[in-house]
């Protein structure tokens, strides 16, 4: 396919060229690796320099593919009066950014004097370039004729925190593009933009120095009060790029602050994320120790209904277990887990088998294109490079890892428009989102896990967008796949199953199932691998 054809409509694109790869969360625990964010802001900072030259080659993916731009208004490099604004703005700063570096030699043969007044010239003229890019806000809510406020989503506050390069319009732009996807207004907080290259160097002081800038700071505070707050059941959480390290920090002050039950509201999914960690850690021990030993045995809990119901679901009633043989759970089995009661005696429950989990966060998902820059030199690295010493970043949450020509770094240019394009009227409006595109209809691959230890991942039945296939009592997914390149499982029966028995990347994304206001299926956070309360 050549990079100007449109991947949605071309059905017959060849598989080498369009694949996606799937890798289950880092469980957590003893690994392998050389070094970890942990260890001294210097030794980062060479680490990084070193792998920012290995992955030279995909800096021209970070604008490259400039077209399509199948988003319209909506895409980075499209040729709106904001955009060209926008690029001319980057393209001064390049410029100027570049000499500055390139003459800070001179500084060992200038007079002081004269090397003080070019620093006070130089960062008063990019601060004011900088300022035709920012305009005066931090906070941003998404315009309501894309996804007015409604009373079945009220439960929820969705967040996004955008990357580097971003100015107000962008932002905008962004967050506009998530609300008409998804159906939801959206808070957008804006990771202001000093020029790409001192935004790269803001990403070194970042991730390697765990330094706190004021959108980090702010991000925090509206997160943190959102779980706060009684009326908001989930807090969705989506990041980009440089919003990866800057929501990877706001992360860890949470995980060290917020009770158990606030944190469990929490979901999270990146794009093209540049951290070089992602916390999530088990509640207890026990579970992360069975999901160690057997990751890919699904949990059996108690009989959930599958609804589309946004509103989170109460406690499923009690029933008593069938007593018929093939009801009855093999010894080498985990039990079955029952919900917590104080007034009621428990009484055995029917079981099905879906897939739980036990981790602080509810959910955390990552996309990447394996030609983006940003991603392959944060994500992508620190999820499966090759490392040779005991200590190891931990970057949990499912990875979705996609090979195209289209691979490029923006948020709704290169991202949204592969992984949720839109979907038009008969006038050519945007209406949301397409209910179908190649991304999302391709079989999943297994990635390569570098030198982890085979049970360092969890198996992707444990995916909770499975729980629409495998929480049925009429599921014919095998308790055991084998994996052979893509992941093949008899799916039949209802429309939402796959008629050829290929997991494709729609029945593992949770996020997909949030499209054009959906919502997925919900279960209780009491119901957790290997638990019982």
């Amino acid at each position: 396919m050549s990079r100007g054809e449109d991947e949605n409509a071309s059905p017959t694109a060849d598989p080498k060229e369009l694949r996606t790869e799937f890798l289950g969360s880092q469980i957590g625990g003893e690994s392998v690796i050389s070094y970890s964010y942990t260890d001294l802001p210097w030794k980062l900072v060479a680490w990084d320099i070193k792998y920012f030259f290995i992955f030279a080659w995909s800096l021209p993916w970070i604008v490259w593919p400039v077209r399509p731009c199948d988003g319209g208004h909506f895409d980075e490099l499209s040729f709106t009066p904001e955009n060209i604004w926008c690029m001319f703005i980057h393209g001064l700063l390049v410029v100027l950014q570049l000499a500055f570096i390139l003459a800070l030699p001179l500084a060992l043969v200038l007079p002081v004097y004269l090397f003080i007044g070019a620093l006070v010239v130089f960062f008063t003229v990019n601060w004011l370039l900088c300022c035709c890019l920012n305009g005066k806000g931090i906070i941003f809510e998404s315009d309501p004729k894309y996804a007015p406020a409604l009373e079945e989503h009220s439960h929820e506050q969705w967040i996004f925190l955008n990357g580097v390069a971003v100015g107000e319009a962008w932002l905008k732009s962004n967050i506009n593009r998530l609300a008409l996807t998804f159906k939801r207004p959206v808070i957008g907080v804006h990771n202001r933009t000093t020029g790409i290259i001192f935004d790269v160097v803001e990403c070194l002081i970042q991730r390697n120095f765990g330094y706190a800038t004021k959108d980090i700071r702010q991000a925090y505070k509206i997160v943190k009060e959102k779980l706060y707050n009684p009326q908001y059941t989930k807090v969705v959480f989506i990041l980009h790029s440089q919003g990866g390290i800057e929501g990877g920090l706001v992360l860890d002050w949470l995980l060290q602050e917020l009770p158990q039950d606030l944190l469990a509201k929490l979901e999270v999914y990146t794009f093209g994320n540049a951290a070089n960690h992602f916390n999530n850690p088990h509640r207890h021990v026990r579970s992360q120790q069975e999901e160690r030993a057997h990751p890919d045995t699904r949990t059996l809990v108690p009989e959930v209904p599958i609804t589309e119901s946004p509103v989170e679901m109460k406690p499923p009633s009690l029933r008593r277990r069938s007593s018929s043989p093939s009801a009855r759970i093999p010894s080498d089995r985990p039990q079955p887990l029952t919900l917590a009661t104080s007034d009621l005696k428990t009484q055995p429950q029917r079981t099905y088998t879906v897939p739980a989990n036990d981790r602080a966060l509810s959910h955390v998902e990552h996309y990447a294109h394996t030609t983006d820059f940003v991603a392959l030199w944060g994500l992508l690295h620190f999820v499966t490079n090759k490392r040779a010493s005991a200590q190891m970043p931990r970057f949990i949450g499912r990875v979705f890892r996609r090979v195209s020509s289209r691979g490029g770094h923006q948020f709704s240019q290169h991202y949204l428009n592969g992984m949720f394009p839109l979907a038009r009227n008969a006038e050519g409006e945007f209406i949301g989102c397409a209910e179908t595109n190649e991304f999302m209809e391709s079989a999943v691959e297994v990635a390569e896990k570098g030198t982890e230890k085979e049970d360092l991942r969890e198996g992707f039945e444990n995916s909770w967008a499975m729980l629409e296939l495998a929480g049925e009592p009429d599921s014919a997914i095998p308790s055991e796949v084998a994996v052979h390149g893509s992941f093949y499982g008899s799916f039949h029966g209802a429309e939402r199953r796959s008629p050829d028995g290929i997991v494709r990347v729609k029945h593992l994304s949770r996020l997909w199932l949030y499209r054009n206001g959906r919502s997925p299926p919900e279960i209780s956070r009491g119901l957790i691998r290997g638990i019982t309360f």
